[in-house]
């Protein structure tokens, strides 16, 4: 054996007899290939390369580890398995606990992740075993850390899982194992997020994500934390974070084109941000490319695919095209709410749609969680003319909101109490909740979002007289949802603008003619407000709104009223 110049061992068959150049042993040239390659981040040809090596001549241990991650990172997990499990063997023959220990640790934490916890407990306890039978502190004893982190964090025990956390820091620095840093800073960032702690949180997890851009961390590791970060990031709205981290995680993947372990997770978070911005075009595909391309170990990227492809399906109006993305989702175990409950409402199939989003409300523990779920549950129940219910959505919505001091958030809680506010009669209250939630949206440049407020505002300011305004804002709505091609959105604008036009010159909303019909009846405002699900004074608000609409000032005068412009049908003559 000779070492060549970059340090690596070189196997040099004997000279022939005859006098020819000496030739290099294929193994050793197979090995060379492997290295360059992962190197190059080339992970599927490296593996090959390795492949190819390891039959002529058994890798030693820091190839065959190259080997194990090469195949973690192309979605060999049968493969990676294997070769964690030799790598166990091999360190535990040469009375090296330690990294005995390593490997056994890597093969649990990746069981866990493919959902199978039986063998994974097994592989982490044979793990803790081996580094209690030294009983001398290492680095394995901080990774072991980690299960139990996950956890206390199901059972939404946060101060056990924060200081378990701790712990894990504690040994990574002490070792400067910078993946186990890494693990722990995102675990502690995850706990403060959930604990509604968010500048705190993301800031731990702006750390972890400098040390993956920077190169300090492993490639399966790196992985890991981009898509840790950008779910917390999704999951709070911390949507400015998100698409910078978006970039960083983007750049990493088309870098090394044959990684698959992570491609699809990128491409999901790239289409969310996409369909944000009002580019559906460019969402479908990347969200095409994702669940055409994710391999089958990788079903969560894929579910999630499916999903967004079905959510700008549903925004474009294409319901047969949404409806199958849904169940192409469902089948891959992602529930299809809240969008398929939206797109049941765009259908007019209200019941259904409101039978969807209650059962998954109900079922939705975790604060966040909810979040997600609360603007379309207050959507529907407006719909379904359940404005006491939708009340209570959007107050829970703006307590997650302010508990967790998320701007987003706010803004998607001002949103849905303005939308109730609105309902309920209230528009000057109404409004004030919506600009503030438009001022947020469109600095954000999310058009859709901006244009589905922008509606709301328009009946607010028709509701206060302001012809104007209304228009204005009718205006610009009107033109984003074609630009955007919300066909549905303009559609429901075309059936509102035509049930506006038979309701000239009166001007009232499809609340306050509800009440006014009930009202000619001869019906209380306590009784129209059980008929109606509102409140008493929900009821006062929409009667004194319609009195200044149409110049009354009695309940005699206003019954008159609703007689002479058609709104209720009868013999009774006109006044005066």
């Amino acid at each position: 054996m000779n070492v060549g110049d970059d340090g690596t061992l070189r196997v040099v068959l004997p000279k022939p007899p005859d006098g020819d150049e000496a030739r290099e042993d294929p193994a050793a040239e197979a090995l060379e290939r492997g290295r360059a390659l992962y190197r190059e981040r080339q992970w599927a040809d490296a593996f090959d390369a390795f492949s190819l090596a390891d039959k002529r001549a058994p890798l030693g241990p820091s190839d065959l580890a190259s080997w194990s991650w090469c195949a973690g990172l192309v979605g060999r997990d049968d493969d990676m398995l294997r070769l964690c499990e030799r790598l166990y063997h091999s360190h535990l023959e040469s009375n090296d606990d330690d990294e005995a220990a390593r490997w056994a640790f890597w093969l649990g934490f990746r069981l866990l992740s493919l959902g199978e916890p039986a063998r994974a407990n097994a592989w982490l306890a044979r793990a803790q075993r081996l580094v209690d039978r030294d009983g001398v502190e290492c680095v394995v004893q901080g990774y072991l850390l980690l299960p139990a982190i996950r956890k206390s964090l199901a059972t939404r025990d946060y101060d056990a899982a924060y200081a378990t956390a701790t712990r894990a820091l504690t040994i990574g620095e002490q070792f400067r194992e910078r993946d186990l840093i890494a693990f722990a800073r995102s675990s502690q960032g995850r706990i403060l997020v959930r604990q509604g702690k968010l500048d705190d949180g993301l800031g731990l997890f702006d750390e972890v994500m400098l040390s993956a851009t920077a190169g300090e961390l492993s490639p399966v590791v790196a992985g890991l934390m981009y898509c840790a970060a950008l779910e917390c990031c999704h999951q709070v709205h911390a949507l400015h974070r998100a698409r910078e981290w978006t970039s960083a995680f983007s750049s990493w993947c088309d870098a090394q084109p044959q990684i698959l372990l992570f491609a699809g997770n990128c491409r999901v978070y790239r289409a969310e941000l996409l369909t944000l911005a009002g580019s559906w075009g460019e969402a479908l595909e990347e969200t095409g490319r994702a669940s055409r391309s994710v391999p089958p170990f990788v079903q969560p990227a894929a579910a999630a695919a499916f999903y967004q492809e079905a959510e700008v399906h549903r925004l474009r109006g294409d319901v047969a095209s949404a409806e199958a993305a849904y169940r192409s989702a469902s089948d891959k175990g992602r529930d299809p709410q809240p969008g398929l409950a939206l797109l049941r409402l765009a259908q007019g199939r209200v019941d259904v749609a409101e039978t969807s989003i209650r059962r998954v409300v109900d079922g939705a523990i975790d604060p966040f969680e909810r979040a997600r779920l609360l603007p379309a549950f207050v959507e529907i129940l407006l719909a379904a003319g359940d404005v006491a219910r939708a009340r209570v959505g959007a107050t829970e919505l703006d307590a997650i909101a302010r508990s967790s001091d998320g701007g987003i958030l706010r803004a998607a809680a001002a949103h849905a109490v303005g939308a109730v506010r609105l309902a309920e009669g209230d528009a000057r209250g109404a409004l004030a909740e919506l600009r503030e939630s438009f001022r947020v949206w469109h600095a954000l440049d999310a058009p859709y979002v901006a244009a589905k407020i922008r509606v709301l505002a328009s009946q607010a300011c028709a509701a206060l007289g302001d012809g104007e305004g209304a228009e204005l804002e009718l205006t610009a709505a009107r033109e984003t949802f074609v630009r955007l091609g919300a066909k549905a959105d303009l559609a429901a604008l075309d059936a509102r603008d035509g049930a506006l036009g038979s309701r000239e010159p009166h001007g009232l909303t499809a609340r306050e003619l509800e009440v006014l019909r009930l009202l000619a009846t001869g019906k209380t405002n306590k009784a129209i407000a059980l008929e109606l699900h509102l409140s008493e004074k929900t009821v006062d608000r929409h009667v004194s709104n319609l009195f200044v609409k149409t110049g009354v000032t009695s309940r005699s005068a206003a019954t008159a009223f609703a007689y002479e412009n058609g709104i209720v049908r009868s013999a009774l003559p006109p006044r005066g």
